[in-house]
């Protein structure tokens, strides 16, 4: 019988329970309706005794012609108030049964008087009276107190359950079938006994083995938390199984040490030479702390397979690796077309307090069942040392659990208790199934404790004395296990003390190694995928062709603005297509539109490499410029050209990204991490749109390289120019990306022609070199009739650092005698008002590329100036923002020794830009009015 049959069959009408409840006592039915029952009875109209079978039918206790027909096999039904009653209790077990669980090692759980039967008013009488139990996992027919017994071995012990939020009916009864067959509980064999043990062995004297040898140094401690070992282990086991080939953690500071030794297979010498941190002078002004580290490595499963293990490098600002890690294994997914998402996961590892507290989690949260940000589910284990630093939960988050924000993703959430290591494997079983099953997030929650404050030289007692006196008297997992098993007897006192041992002689030996060894840490070697890549200076790279034949690109474009036959095009973008079409057969210039979708496409064909692009509205650009997603006017159907340029052709996805800075750059930056032959680009709605993503910019793309040497190809294309729009739309913070810029970690330019945009993407690709590139991309410039390109300048050359003059006037020489230095946008203004004016003593340079500042092009090109020529640097931004100091520091007063460098910008201010659009035209004039001045 189904499930829905099971639930029919108990659906009652109020009549009909109360004929059961007369056949079963007269006496407890109204008087009228027992009057009533008393003469159908007398009539012959009911039967003397009901059975209920499989294929009962409520209906069926009411007949007009005769008696109801009645189905043997079946015990007999007791009172139907009670079997409605009982179901209510299931029900509230099911939904608050996890409120009841001893989760919390330290404490007991509170008392639930609505989990007790006489709540919904059953007797102790009635725990011995059958019922029916067909939609509860066992006999049909049980008695009222071995369901409820089931109910609290099921919700109530170590392992508490969130489900009954999910609206998702079938994925509901997944679940609970799951948990109330076993009734919760792994029946697990000696040896995966042992092997919890040998984890737990390995987690407790690691810890114990550096608090002895490195007293005081911080290494964020597991202790508490051991059983975090098992857990992993016995996910990656899992994983294995179903298939999965590559896992990429993510986790914080808590117990990182220990999970890369003795997961990740990091030798405990490295670990023990950063401790002893004996060569100092080979990280002067690079590298990173021990335990924001990564590490790779291959995990031979107990089946003989390999799955291939990454834990990810982690800045301070621990839940943005959550996006990043995703980022990394959708790459890995995407590349071995893994378009189910089987092969690759997701493990992050949280702790309660940053869960509930940061922003960036729920964000990446929402991207787990997005099209373009779907890895087939994420494992989220929360360490829930139920502190954060030194907050206590009531503190910390207005709800009841750290793990409440995930039931926005309506998925089970797995409260255990961490000192009970057999539920946790139960807990991790279930919970890799269901990702398996329904390739969506699943969540674990650990609940165990912090033996120590928050780093090895806090002082925890000093704000939660009582706790702490409490945590002290505690005994480690590792001790509670081993009793356990001795109580089974699985295991004898000697072999639980001999891996104890072994495992610190083992330790012993490493710390001795990374004594003895005299060898300098050297730069890990770029290898896999990324061996063909390097970082490094700029200038040591070449500056190859970036150019692609006219006839390829004229190609290229026409097939860009084609559409199926019967594909019904807006009108407004078929004009849009009509003058693609117009420049494709070389009848105009390009705009930038087409630049910029010729740069994408050649790379797709002619590279033959990956294109991805996401943003807020970029299928479409923000201003309107784009269009690589059509729809139909009629019936909403979409046509992406960019998807059948060629036979074989690489991928090309453009994406609309959720309304999130953070969370989406934070992929895109993990993204490009495993895919450096592609072109992987965030687009900003509005430059300053990155302002919400900093921790991602700061900790990872513009440092990565020197703390980790971590290299990124990432293109953010950022909409920069003062154009009227108030001061949130008008600056892309510049000044903030040159004061990152250091050591040659980023490229940022600002290029003024669809060609040099078109030559700047394309060898973010072509060239080996890899780093983050920061486009200031422009507004207005989009449909200014002077912002073209004819196609021969896309069809040869590379990219322009520095560019004078414009079409052959105003370049330099010896008659000038003011160069106007510039970038961007501003550069159409100053040379509007240099050709009304006339003359050629002024000159205009254009500084495309503004890091690595490109001095030996610059001073080339104003040597042909006299020496004391006047160069004047001329920026929309106020003279505090922009690159306005940034070139003061770096050129000095005088360039190259022989000029002088004025500078003209908007007085100093503390926002970017007037709100005022008519005070911004008069501020705009008046700029270029000081440019021109005094000649």
């Amino acid at each position: 019988m189904s499930h829905e049959q099971r639930q029919n069959s108990l659906s009652l009408t109020y009549a009909e329970a109360l004929l059961v409840d007369y056949l079963a006592d007269p006496e407890s039915v109204p008087e009228d309706w027992r009057g009533y029952f008393r003469d159908l009875a007398r009539a012959g109209e009911l039967p003397r005794e009901l059975r209920i079978g499989p294929s009962f039918e409520p209906s069926e206790l009411f007949r007009t012609n005769g008696r109801p027909a009645t189905v043997a096999g079946q015990r007999r039904i007791p009172h139907a108030r009670l079997q409605n009653r009982l179901d209510e209790l299931v029900r509230t077990f099911r939904i608050r049964g996890h409120l009841a669980a001893h989760l919390d090692p330290l404490s007991a759980p509170p008392a639930r008087p609505e989990l007790e039967p006489s709540s919904f008013g059953i007797s102790r009488a009635d725990l011995q009276k059958p019922v029916s139990t067909e939609n509860i996992p066992g006999p049909d027919v049980q008695t009222v107190g071995q369901v409820r017994e089931r109910m609290v071995n099921t919700y109530c012990r170590s392992i508490g359950v969130e489900y009954m939020h999910i609206s998702d009916l079938e994925v509901r009864r997944w679940i609970q079938e799951r948990i109330e067959v076993s009734e919760n509980r792994a029946t697990l064999n000696r040896e995966a006994q042992l092997r919890i043990l040998k984890r737990l062995t390995d987690a407790t004297v690691f810890e114990t083995f550096i608090q002895k040898k490195y007293l005081g140094a911080k290494s964020f401690s597991l202790e508490g938390a051991e059983s975090l070992l098992p857990l992993l282990e016995l996910a990656i086991e899992k994983a294995g199984s179903q298939g999965t080939v590559e896992i990429v953690f993510g986790m914080a500071h808590r117990g990182r040490l220990n999970v890369l030794c003795n997961i990740l297979g990091k030798s405990p010498h490295q670990i023990f030479e950063e401790f002893e941190d004996s060569h100092p002078e080979d990280y002067r002004g690079r590298g990173d702390v021990k335990y924001h580290l990564g590490h790779s490595s291959d995990w031979a499963t107990a089946d003989g397979g390999r799955v291939h293990l990454s834990l990810a490098f982690n800045p301070s600002h621990l839940e943005f690796i959550g996006p990043v890690a995703m980022g990394r294994i959708r790459a890995k997914q995407d590349r071995i077309d893994d378009a189910e998402r089987r092969k690759g996961m997701v493990l992050l590892i949280h702790g309660d307090a940053a869960f509930a507290g940061e922003g960036v989690v729920q964000e990446t949260l929402n991207l787990s069942e997005l099209p373009a940000y779907s890895v087939g589910g994420t494992v989220h284990v929360i360490l829930n040392n139920q502190i954060g630093f030194t907050t206590l939960a009531h503190q910390a988050r207005s709800n009841s659990y750290a793990t409440d924000i995930a039931k926005m993703l309506k998925v089970p959430i797995f409260h255990v208790n961490g000192e009970d290591p057999e539920a946790v494997a139960q807990v991790v079983d279930v919970a890799l199934d269901f990702r398996h099953e329904f390739a969506r997030d699943v969540v674990i929650d650990m609940y165990c404790y912090r033996r120590r404050g928050h780093n090895e030289g806090d002082e925890p007692a000093f704000t939660q004395p009582v706790l702490y006196k409490n945590i002290r008297e505690r005994r480690p997992v590792w001790s509670r296990y081993v009793e356990h098993l001795l109580g089974l007897g699985g295991i004898q006192r000697e072999e639980a003390d001999q891996l104890l041992a072994q495992e610190e002689a083992e330790l012993e030996a490493e710390l001795e190694r990374a004594r003895q060894s005299q060898e300098k840490s050297k730069p890990q070697a770029y290898e896999g995928v990324w061996k063909s890549y390097r970082g490094g200076p700029e200038a040591k790279a070449s500056d190859p062709d970036t150019g692609v034949p006219a006839h390829h690109l004229a190609l290229l474009l026409e097939t860009l603005a084609t559409v199926p036959d019967d594909f019904r095009t807006h009108p407004k973008i078929e004009r849009v297509l009509a003058a693609r079409r117009e420049m494709a057969r070389a009848e105009r210039p390009l705009d930038w539109a087409a630049a910029e979708a010729l740069a994408l496409a050649s790379v797709a064909v002619v590279e033959h490499n990956r294109v991805r692009m996401t943003g807020q509205d970029c299928e479409r650009g923000t201003f309107s410029h784009r269009h690589a997603v059509l729809h139909d006017v009629e019936d909403g159907r979409v046509y992406e050209s960019f998807r059948h340029l060629a036979a074989d052709q690489a991928p090309v996805d453009i994406w609309n990204s959720p309304l999130s800075e953070a969370g989406v750059l934070g992929f895109e930056y993990g993204y490009s991490l495993d895919c450096p032959d592609g072109l992987v680009i965030w687009e900003a709605q509005f430059g300053d749109f990155c302002n919400a993503a900093q921790v991602v910019i700061d900790q990872f793309m513009t440092s990565a390289e020197d703390k980790w040497n971590r290299l990124s190809g990432i293109v953010l294309l950022l909409p920069h120019g003062f154009e009227g729009q108030g001061p949130e739309h008008s600056s892309a913070r510049l000044e903030r990306w040159l004061t990152l810029a250091a050591e040659d970690n980023i490229q940022v330019v600002y290029p003024t022609t669809p060609a040099q945009f078109f030559h700047c993407l394309r060898r973010q690709v072509v060239r080996p070199l890899r780093k983050p590139l920061v486009v200031l991309t422009p507004k207005s410039l989009l449909r200014n009739a002077a912002v073209v390109s004819p196609i021969e300048d896309l069809a040869a050359g590379t990219f322009q650092r520095v560019i004078a003059g414009s079409g052959g006037d105003a370049k330099p020489g010896k008659k000038t005698k003011r160069v106007l230095l510039c970038s961007g946008k501003i550069f159409y203004e100053l040379d509007q008002r240099r050709q009304e004016r006339g003359g050629d003593d002024v000159a205009i340079v254009r500084l495309e590329q503004l890091y690595p500042l490109p001095n030996s092009e610059l001073e080339a090109t104003l040597a042909v100036c006299p020496k004391n020529t006047e160069v004047t640097w001329v920026q929309e931004e106020p003279v505090n923002m922009g690159a306005a100091r940034y070139l003061r520091f770096h050129l000095g007063e005088r360039l190259f020794g022989r000029q002088r460098l004025k500078i003209v910008a908007r007085s100093e201010s503390a926002s970017p830009a007037t709100g005022s659009a008519r005070s911004h035209k008069i501020e705009q004039e008046q700029l270029v009015d000081r440019a021109f001045a005094d000649l």
